[in-house]
Protein backbone atom coordinates (compact mmCIF):
# COMPACT_ATOMS: atom_id res chain seq x y z
CA UNK A 1 0.00 0.00 0.00
CA UNK A 2 2.95 2.44 -0.39
CA UNK A 3 1.84 3.94 -3.37
CA UNK A 4 -1.00 5.96 -1.49
CA UNK A 5 1.75 7.01 1.63
CA UNK A 6 1.91 10.50 -0.23
CA UNK A 7 -1.12 11.69 0.83
CA UNK A 8 -1.23 13.85 3.14
CA UNK A 9 -3.97 13.23 5.77
CA UNK A 10 -3.77 16.54 6.84
CA UNK A 11 -5.09 18.11 3.98
CA UNK A 12 -7.66 15.34 2.93
CA UNK A 13 -10.10 16.50 2.54
CA UNK A 14 -9.90 19.62 1.56
CA UNK A 15 -12.37 22.34 -0.20
CA UNK A 16 -11.94 25.01 -1.36
CA UNK A 17 -14.84 26.28 -2.92
CA UNK A 18 -18.11 25.52 -1.45
CA UNK A 19 -19.22 22.29 -3.63
CA UNK A 20 -20.83 22.34 -6.07
CA UNK A 21 -18.57 24.63 -7.29
CA UNK A 22 -18.69 27.08 -9.95
CA UNK A 23 -16.73 24.67 -12.33
CA UNK A 24 -18.92 21.60 -11.09
CA UNK A 25 -21.93 23.56 -12.05
CA UNK A 26 -20.63 24.75 -15.49
CA UNK A 27 -19.42 20.93 -16.44
CA UNK A 28 -23.18 19.42 -15.08
CA UNK A 29 -25.09 21.59 -16.98
CA UNK A 30 -24.06 21.74 -19.78
CA UNK A 31 -24.02 17.80 -19.98
CA UNK A 32 -27.45 17.98 -17.96
CA UNK A 33 -28.73 19.18 -21.34
CA UNK A 34 -28.32 15.82 -23.25
CA UNK A 35 -28.08 13.22 -20.45
CA UNK A 36 -30.93 11.85 -18.34
CA UNK A 37 -31.39 9.65 -15.72
CA UNK A 38 -28.64 10.09 -13.43
CA UNK A 39 -28.56 8.22 -10.40
CA UNK A 40 -29.89 9.72 -6.81
CA UNK A 41 -26.01 10.14 -5.62
CA UNK A 42 -25.44 12.85 -8.95
CA UNK A 43 -28.99 14.34 -8.66
CA UNK A 44 -28.61 15.29 -4.28
CA UNK A 45 -24.81 16.51 -5.00
CA UNK A 46 -23.94 17.13 -8.93
CA UNK A 47 -19.88 17.80 -8.19
CA UNK A 48 -17.73 16.87 -11.48
CA UNK A 49 -14.70 15.33 -10.68
CA UNK A 50 -11.53 15.76 -12.66
CA UNK A 51 -9.11 13.05 -10.60
CA UNK A 52 -8.47 10.15 -8.33
CA UNK A 53 -5.54 9.18 -6.21
CA UNK A 54 -5.64 6.03 -4.38
CA UNK A 55 -8.12 7.19 -1.42
CA UNK A 56 -9.25 10.37 -2.92
CA UNK A 57 -10.76 12.26 -5.50
CA UNK A 58 -10.65 15.54 -6.91
CA UNK A 59 -13.42 18.13 -8.11
CA UNK A 60 -13.13 20.60 -11.27
CA UNK A 61 -12.86 23.03 -8.83
CA UNK A 62 -9.88 21.78 -6.83
CA UNK A 63 -11.96 20.31 -3.74
CA UNK A 64 -10.52 16.99 -2.82
CA UNK A 65 -12.64 14.20 -0.88
CA UNK A 66 -12.08 11.09 0.98
CA UNK A 67 -13.58 8.47 -1.35
CA UNK A 68 -16.18 6.11 0.77
CA UNK A 69 -17.71 4.81 -2.16
CA UNK A 70 -14.82 3.47 -4.61
CA UNK A 71 -17.00 4.65 -7.89
CA UNK A 72 -20.04 2.35 -6.07
CA UNK A 73 -18.02 -0.83 -5.11
CA UNK A 74 -15.88 -0.44 -8.22
CA UNK A 75 -12.16 1.02 -7.32
CA UNK A 76 -11.72 -1.36 -4.54
CA UNK A 77 -7.85 -0.69 -5.05
CA UNK A 78 -8.14 2.87 -5.08
CA UNK A 79 -8.04 5.40 -8.08
CA UNK A 80 -5.68 4.31 -10.98
CA UNK A 81 -3.29 1.62 -8.69
CA UNK A 82 -0.30 1.44 -11.09
CA UNK A 83 -0.31 -2.46 -11.38
CA UNK A 84 -3.74 -2.08 -13.01
CA UNK A 85 -2.69 1.14 -15.33
CA UNK A 86 0.08 -0.15 -16.32
CA UNK A 87 -1.82 -3.41 -17.27
CA UNK A 88 -4.90 -1.59 -19.00
CA UNK A 89 -2.81 0.77 -21.08
CA UNK A 90 -0.13 -1.75 -22.35
CA UNK A 91 -2.81 -3.87 -23.66
CA UNK A 92 -4.39 -0.34 -25.00
CA UNK A 93 -1.43 -0.29 -27.28
CA UNK A 94 -1.19 -3.40 -28.59
CA UNK A 95 -4.59 -5.18 -29.08
CA UNK A 96 -7.69 -3.76 -27.91
CA UNK A 97 -9.94 -6.37 -29.15
CA UNK A 98 -10.38 -9.74 -31.06
CA UNK A 99 -13.76 -10.89 -30.27
CA UNK A 100 -13.69 -14.09 -27.90
CA UNK A 101 -10.43 -15.33 -29.71
CA UNK A 102 -7.73 -16.70 -27.11
CA UNK A 103 -5.17 -14.32 -26.45
CA UNK A 104 -2.08 -15.08 -23.73
CA UNK A 105 -3.58 -12.52 -21.01
CA UNK A 106 -6.68 -13.62 -21.13
CA UNK A 107 -5.43 -17.70 -20.56
CA UNK A 108 -3.58 -16.24 -17.47
CA UNK A 109 -6.64 -14.79 -16.62
CA UNK A 110 -8.94 -17.95 -16.19
CA UNK A 111 -6.27 -20.20 -14.94
CA UNK A 112 -5.86 -17.48 -12.29
CA UNK A 113 -9.51 -16.81 -11.56
CA UNK A 114 -10.15 -20.33 -11.51
CA UNK A 115 -7.22 -20.71 -8.71
CA UNK A 116 -9.28 -18.39 -6.23
CA UNK A 117 -13.02 -19.36 -6.94
CA UNK A 118 -14.25 -21.59 -4.43
CA UNK A 119 -15.11 -25.40 -5.03
CA UNK A 120 -15.57 -26.10 -9.06
CA UNK A 121 -16.24 -22.96 -10.19
CA UNK A 122 -14.27 -23.11 -12.89
CA UNK A 123 -16.61 -22.74 -16.16
CA UNK A 124 -16.11 -19.18 -17.22
CA UNK A 125 -17.11 -16.67 -19.71
CA UNK A 126 -16.53 -12.66 -19.29
CA UNK A 127 -18.71 -9.76 -20.21
CA UNK A 128 -18.35 -6.26 -19.98
CA UNK A 129 -21.31 -5.43 -17.57
CA UNK A 130 -22.95 -6.78 -14.54
CA UNK A 131 -26.52 -7.30 -16.12
CA UNK A 132 -25.02 -8.86 -19.17
CA UNK A 133 -23.20 -11.49 -16.58
CA UNK A 134 -26.68 -11.94 -14.78
CA UNK A 135 -28.61 -12.31 -17.70
CA UNK A 136 -26.16 -15.11 -18.73
CA UNK A 137 -26.61 -16.96 -15.42
CA UNK A 138 -29.85 -17.10 -16.25
CA UNK A 139 -29.74 -18.68 -19.27
CA UNK A 140 -27.10 -20.93 -17.82
CA UNK A 141 -29.46 -22.07 -14.96
CA UNK A 142 -32.40 -23.20 -17.34
CA UNK A 143 -29.94 -25.02 -19.90
CA UNK A 144 -28.49 -26.86 -17.13
CA UNK A 145 -32.01 -27.79 -15.39
CA UNK A 146 -33.92 -27.77 -18.52
CA UNK A 147 -36.52 -25.46 -16.11
CA UNK A 148 -37.23 -21.60 -16.67
CA UNK A 149 -38.51 -20.26 -13.31
CA UNK A 150 -36.78 -18.28 -10.29
CA UNK A 151 -37.15 -16.91 -7.25
CA UNK A 152 -35.14 -14.21 -5.55
CA UNK A 153 -35.39 -11.90 -2.71
CA UNK A 154 -36.97 -8.31 -1.48
CA UNK A 155 -35.05 -5.33 -2.21
CA UNK A 156 -32.33 -7.44 -4.22
CA UNK A 157 -31.11 -5.76 -7.25
CA UNK A 158 -29.34 -7.49 -9.92
CA UNK A 159 -29.12 -5.29 -12.85
CA UNK A 160 -31.12 -2.98 -15.40
CA UNK A 161 -32.39 -5.22 -18.08
CA UNK A 162 -35.19 -7.56 -18.12
CA UNK A 163 -34.93 -10.58 -16.64
CA UNK A 164 -31.91 -9.21 -14.69
CA UNK A 165 -34.80 -6.67 -13.42
CA UNK A 166 -37.72 -9.32 -12.90
CA UNK A 167 -35.58 -10.46 -9.94
CA UNK A 168 -36.42 -7.17 -8.38
CA UNK A 169 -39.33 -4.76 -6.88
CA UNK A 170 -41.49 -4.37 -10.39
CA UNK A 171 -41.71 0.21 -10.59
CA UNK A 172 -43.99 1.83 -12.28
CA UNK A 173 -42.10 2.59 -15.80
CA UNK A 174 -41.65 -1.46 -15.83
CA UNK A 175 -45.47 -2.36 -15.98
CA UNK A 176 -44.49 -5.97 -15.11
CA UNK A 177 -42.08 -8.55 -14.29
CA UNK A 178 -41.48 -11.19 -16.74
CA UNK A 179 -43.61 -14.64 -16.50
CA UNK A 180 -41.39 -17.19 -13.94
CA UNK A 181 -40.24 -14.50 -11.58
CA UNK A 182 -41.14 -14.89 -7.74
CA UNK A 183 -39.96 -12.88 -4.67
CA UNK A 184 -39.98 -13.90 -1.18
CA UNK A 185 -39.00 -11.70 1.97
CA UNK A 186 -35.03 -11.41 2.77
CA UNK A 187 -33.59 -12.76 5.47
CA UNK A 188 -33.39 -9.09 6.98
CA UNK A 189 -33.73 -9.25 10.79
CA UNK A 190 -33.99 -5.59 11.72
CA UNK A 191 -36.93 -5.29 9.77
CA UNK A 192 -38.69 -8.73 9.46
CA UNK A 193 -41.38 -9.60 7.01
CA UNK A 194 -42.39 -11.88 9.45
CA UNK A 195 -42.17 -9.86 13.39
CA UNK A 196 -40.08 -12.80 14.39
CA UNK A 197 -36.66 -12.38 16.05
CA UNK A 198 -33.76 -14.03 15.27
CA UNK A 199 -32.56 -17.03 16.49
CA UNK A 200 -35.90 -17.95 17.35
CA UNK A 201 -37.21 -17.81 14.45
CA UNK A 202 -34.82 -20.83 13.10
CA UNK A 203 -34.82 -18.71 10.29
CA UNK A 204 -38.57 -18.91 9.21
CA UNK A 205 -38.00 -16.89 6.20
CA UNK A 206 -36.33 -20.00 4.33
CA UNK A 207 -39.18 -22.17 5.49
CA UNK A 208 -41.77 -20.05 3.83
CA UNK A 209 -40.13 -19.90 0.55
CA UNK A 210 -41.51 -23.17 0.79
CA UNK A 211 -44.86 -22.27 0.62
CA UNK A 212 -43.91 -20.32 -2.32
CA UNK A 213 -42.77 -22.92 -4.34
CA UNK A 214 -45.68 -25.14 -3.86
CA UNK A 215 -48.41 -22.60 -3.70
CA UNK A 216 -47.28 -19.73 -6.62
CA UNK A 217 -44.72 -21.53 -8.61
CA UNK A 218 -45.49 -24.24 -11.48
CA UNK A 219 -42.70 -26.74 -10.31
CA UNK A 220 -40.39 -25.37 -13.30
CA UNK A 221 -37.49 -23.72 -10.77
CA UNK A 222 -34.34 -23.40 -12.28
CA UNK A 223 -32.96 -22.06 -9.02
CA UNK A 224 -32.40 -19.80 -6.39
CA UNK A 225 -30.95 -15.95 -6.98
CA UNK A 226 -29.14 -13.69 -4.48
CA UNK A 227 -27.40 -11.19 -3.41
CA UNK A 228 -24.91 -12.76 -0.70
CA UNK A 229 -25.24 -8.73 0.86
CA UNK A 230 -27.56 -6.50 -0.55
CA UNK A 231 -25.78 -3.23 -1.77
CA UNK A 232 -28.76 -1.26 -3.06
CA UNK A 233 -30.96 -1.68 -0.12
CA UNK A 234 -28.64 -1.12 2.39
CA UNK A 235 -25.73 -3.68 2.83
CA UNK A 236 -28.27 -5.87 4.33
CA UNK A 237 -26.00 -8.94 5.72
CA UNK A 238 -28.68 -12.00 6.22
CA UNK A 239 -28.29 -13.81 9.34
CA UNK A 240 -25.81 -16.74 10.37
CA UNK A 241 -26.63 -19.97 8.87
CA UNK A 242 -29.31 -18.30 6.66
CA UNK A 243 -27.11 -18.91 3.75
CA UNK A 244 -26.10 -22.39 4.37
CA UNK A 245 -30.51 -22.74 4.62
CA UNK A 246 -30.69 -21.53 1.48
CA UNK A 247 -28.05 -23.84 -0.09
CA UNK A 248 -29.61 -26.68 1.27
CA UNK A 249 -33.05 -25.86 0.37
CA UNK A 250 -31.48 -25.49 -3.06
CA UNK A 251 -30.48 -29.57 -2.83
CA UNK A 252 -33.70 -30.60 -1.61
CA UNK A 253 -35.46 -29.16 -4.75
CA UNK A 254 -32.71 -29.92 -7.47
CA UNK A 255 -32.21 -25.72 -8.15
CA UNK A 256 -29.05 -24.15 -8.98
CA UNK A 257 -27.96 -21.47 -6.35
CA UNK A 258 -26.96 -18.10 -8.25
CA UNK A 259 -24.81 -16.00 -5.86
CA UNK A 260 -24.99 -12.81 -7.72
CA UNK A 261 -21.18 -11.12 -6.20
CA UNK A 262 -21.05 -8.52 -8.49
CA UNK A 263 -21.15 -6.43 -5.70
CA UNK A 264 -19.54 -8.33 -3.15
CA UNK A 265 -16.26 -10.06 -4.85
CA UNK A 266 -12.79 -9.19 -4.93
CA UNK A 267 -12.26 -8.32 -1.23
CA UNK A 268 -14.79 -6.09 -0.50
CA UNK A 269 -16.09 -8.34 2.44
CA UNK A 270 -13.02 -9.58 3.89
CA UNK A 271 -13.12 -12.24 1.67
CA UNK A 272 -12.03 -12.80 -2.07
CA UNK A 273 -16.03 -14.39 -2.33
CA UNK A 274 -18.70 -13.31 0.05
CA UNK A 275 -20.17 -16.20 -0.04
CA UNK A 276 -16.87 -17.90 1.58
CA UNK A 277 -17.86 -15.74 4.57
CA UNK A 278 -20.58 -18.97 5.08
CA UNK A 279 -18.58 -21.68 3.81
CA UNK A 280 -20.66 -22.10 0.89
CA UNK A 281 -20.49 -22.73 -2.92
CA UNK A 282 -23.04 -21.87 -5.55
CA UNK A 283 -23.75 -23.41 -8.57
CA UNK A 284 -23.44 -20.27 -10.67
CA UNK A 285 -21.73 -17.04 -9.34
CA UNK A 286 -21.36 -13.69 -11.05
CA UNK A 287 -18.58 -11.04 -10.40
CA UNK A 288 -18.01 -7.31 -11.72
CA UNK A 289 -17.29 -3.89 -10.44
CA UNK A 290 -13.97 -3.92 -8.44
CA UNK A 291 -13.27 -7.35 -10.60
CA UNK A 292 -11.26 -5.02 -13.14
CA UNK A 293 -10.65 -1.97 -10.31
CA UNK A 294 -12.69 0.62 -12.44
CA UNK A 295 -12.59 -1.41 -16.39
CA UNK A 296 -15.64 -2.65 -17.40
CA UNK A 297 -15.32 -6.57 -16.77
CA UNK A 298 -17.33 -8.77 -15.19
CA UNK A 299 -17.64 -12.94 -15.54
CA UNK A 300 -20.54 -15.70 -15.12
CA UNK A 301 -18.87 -18.93 -13.47
CA UNK A 302 -20.71 -22.24 -13.86
CA UNK A 303 -19.93 -25.34 -11.32
CA UNK A 304 -17.72 -27.81 -13.16
CA UNK A 305 -21.03 -30.50 -13.52
CA UNK A 306 -22.71 -27.91 -15.38
CA UNK A 307 -20.22 -25.57 -17.33
CA UNK A 308 -20.99 -27.35 -21.05
CA UNK A 309 -24.29 -25.31 -20.43
CA UNK A 310 -22.54 -22.36 -22.12
CA UNK A 311 -21.57 -24.01 -24.76
CA UNK A 312 -26.14 -24.01 -24.91
CA UNK A 313 -26.69 -20.54 -24.81
CA UNK A 314 -24.65 -18.72 -27.40
CA UNK A 315 -22.83 -17.08 -24.00
CA UNK A 316 -19.96 -14.76 -26.22
CA UNK A 317 -20.22 -10.82 -26.77
CA UNK A 318 -18.61 -8.39 -28.64
CA UNK A 319 -16.59 -6.80 -25.79
CA UNK A 320 -16.69 -9.18 -23.05
CA UNK A 321 -12.60 -10.88 -22.24
CA UNK A 322 -11.15 -8.10 -24.80
CA UNK A 323 -7.06 -7.88 -24.00
CA UNK A 324 -7.80 -4.67 -21.85
CA UNK A 325 -10.55 -5.95 -19.32
CA UNK A 326 -8.61 -9.38 -19.08
CA UNK A 327 -5.30 -7.53 -18.14
CA UNK A 328 -7.58 -5.00 -15.56
CA UNK A 329 -8.86 -8.01 -13.65
CA UNK A 330 -5.19 -10.33 -13.40
CA UNK A 331 -3.55 -7.48 -12.57
CA UNK A 332 -6.49 -7.07 -9.74
CA UNK A 333 -6.59 -10.48 -8.29
CA UNK A 334 -2.70 -10.05 -8.33
CA UNK A 335 -2.76 -6.91 -6.41
CA UNK A 336 -5.21 -8.33 -3.58
CA UNK A 337 -2.94 -11.02 -3.10
CA UNK A 338 0.31 -9.46 -3.13
CA UNK A 339 -0.48 -6.94 -0.80
CA UNK A 340 -2.73 -8.97 1.34
CA UNK A 341 -6.31 -7.00 1.31
CA UNK A 342 -8.24 -9.64 2.31
CA UNK A 343 -6.75 -9.19 6.08
CA UNK A 344 -6.81 -5.75 5.66
CA UNK A 345 -10.28 -5.63 4.21
CA UNK A 346 -11.63 -7.34 6.94
CA UNK A 347 -9.47 -5.66 9.77
CA UNK A 348 -10.29 -2.23 8.44
CA UNK A 349 -13.97 -3.04 8.03
CA UNK A 350 -13.87 -4.28 11.88
CA UNK A 351 -12.32 -1.17 13.31
CA UNK A 352 -15.24 1.00 10.82
CA UNK A 353 -18.22 -0.73 11.97
CA UNK A 354 -17.08 -0.30 16.00
CA UNK A 355 -16.75 3.28 15.04
CA UNK A 356 -20.15 2.89 13.69
CA UNK A 357 -21.32 1.42 17.15
CA UNK A 358 -20.08 4.28 18.87
CA UNK A 359 -22.16 6.84 16.62
CA UNK A 360 -25.36 4.79 17.01
CA UNK A 361 -24.77 4.81 20.83
CA UNK A 362 -25.28 8.23 21.21
CA UNK A 363 -27.54 9.50 18.36
CA UNK A 364 -31.01 8.60 18.48
CA UNK A 365 -31.87 8.97 14.41
CA UNK A 366 -29.30 5.93 14.09
CA UNK A 367 -31.53 2.97 14.36
CA UNK A 368 -29.00 0.24 13.04
CA UNK A 369 -25.12 -0.05 11.63
CA UNK A 370 -23.90 -2.98 10.15
CA UNK A 371 -21.00 -4.39 8.04
CA UNK A 372 -18.81 -6.72 6.77
CA UNK A 373 -15.50 -5.86 5.63
CA UNK A 374 -15.46 -2.58 3.35
CA UNK A 375 -19.41 -3.13 3.08
CA UNK A 376 -21.15 -1.66 5.93
CA UNK A 377 -24.62 1.00 6.22
CA UNK A 378 -26.21 2.99 8.40
CA UNK A 379 -30.01 2.90 8.46
CA UNK A 380 -31.83 6.56 9.70
CA UNK A 381 -34.95 5.93 11.63
CA UNK A 382 -37.47 9.20 12.85
CA UNK A 383 -38.02 6.55 15.98
CA UNK A 384 -36.42 3.62 17.13
CA UNK A 385 -39.67 1.78 18.48
CA UNK A 386 -41.48 2.02 15.19
CA UNK A 387 -38.60 1.89 13.36
CA UNK A 388 -40.18 4.46 10.19
CA UNK A 389 -37.60 5.55 7.96
CA UNK A 390 -36.04 8.56 7.92
CA UNK A 391 -35.33 9.82 4.39
CA UNK A 392 -35.26 13.48 4.73
CA UNK A 393 -32.54 13.04 7.40
CA UNK A 394 -31.11 10.18 4.96
CA UNK A 395 -30.82 12.74 1.99
CA UNK A 396 -29.52 15.63 4.34
CA UNK A 397 -26.58 13.83 6.24
CA UNK A 398 -25.83 12.79 3.15
CA UNK A 399 -25.84 15.96 1.33
CA UNK A 400 -23.59 17.30 4.09
CA UNK A 401 -20.91 14.97 4.29
CA UNK A 402 -20.28 15.25 0.64
CA UNK A 403 -20.26 18.83 1.27
CA UNK A 404 -17.51 18.21 4.31
CA UNK A 405 -15.71 16.57 1.95
CA UNK A 406 -16.65 13.19 1.98
CA UNK A 407 -17.93 11.24 -1.33
CA UNK A 408 -20.50 8.56 -0.52
CA UNK A 409 -23.74 6.79 -1.80
CA UNK A 410 -27.08 7.56 -0.35
CA UNK A 411 -30.12 5.10 -1.13
CA UNK A 412 -33.31 6.82 1.02
CA UNK A 413 -32.73 6.29 4.40
CA UNK A 414 -29.68 4.01 4.85
CA UNK A 415 -26.13 5.11 3.76
CA UNK A 416 -24.13 3.25 2.05
CA UNK A 417 -20.20 2.84 2.53
CA UNK A 418 -17.58 1.24 0.49
CA UNK A 419 -13.95 2.95 1.36
CA UNK A 420 -11.60 1.04 -1.05
CA UNK A 421 -10.28 -2.17 0.27
CA UNK A 422 -6.82 -0.25 0.54
CA UNK A 423 -7.68 2.99 2.71
CA UNK A 424 -6.22 2.97 6.22
CA UNK A 425 -7.57 3.32 9.38
CA UNK A 426 -6.49 6.76 9.99
CA UNK A 427 -8.04 8.03 6.82
CA UNK A 428 -11.33 5.70 7.43
CA UNK A 429 -11.86 8.17 11.09
CA UNK A 430 -11.40 11.45 9.27
CA UNK A 431 -14.35 9.96 7.04
CA UNK A 432 -16.53 8.65 10.14
CA UNK A 433 -15.78 11.47 11.91
CA UNK A 434 -17.42 13.61 8.75
CA UNK A 435 -20.41 11.21 8.66
CA UNK A 436 -20.90 11.85 12.80
CA UNK A 437 -21.06 15.80 12.15
CA UNK A 438 -23.60 15.69 9.52
CA UNK A 439 -25.55 13.23 11.40
CA UNK A 440 -25.53 15.82 14.56
CA UNK A 441 -26.27 18.81 12.35
CA UNK A 442 -29.32 17.18 10.99
CA UNK A 443 -30.59 15.68 14.03
CA UNK A 444 -30.73 19.55 14.84
CA UNK A 445 -32.17 21.14 11.72
CA UNK A 446 -34.82 18.15 11.68
CA UNK A 447 -35.42 16.80 15.08
CA UNK A 448 -34.51 19.46 17.90
CA UNK A 449 -35.79 22.67 16.73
Amino acid sequence: MGYWADVDLKKVPEIKVVPPGPQSENYHNRANRYMKGYSSQVQLFPVVFEKGHGCTLTDVDGNTYIDFSSGIYVTSLGHCHPKVSEAVAKHAKTLMNCHDFTTPVKTKLLEKLASVTPGDLNGIQLYDSGTTAVEAGLRAMRAATGRFEFISFHRDFHGKTMGAVSLARVDRTQGMRAPGFFLVPRGYCYRCAFNMKYPECKHYCVDYIETVIKEETSGQLAGIVLEPIQGWAGSIIPPDGWIQKIRKLCDKYKMLLMADEVLTCMGRTGKMFAMENWDTVPDVMTLGKSFGNGFPVTAMILSEKYKDSLEKISASTSYGGNPMACAAALASIEVIEEENLLGHSADLGNYILGLLEKIKAVHPIVGDVRGKGCLLGIELVKDRKTKEPFEEAGKLVYKKAFAKGLAWMPAGHNLRLSPPIIMSKEMAAKGIGIIEEAIGETEKELCFK
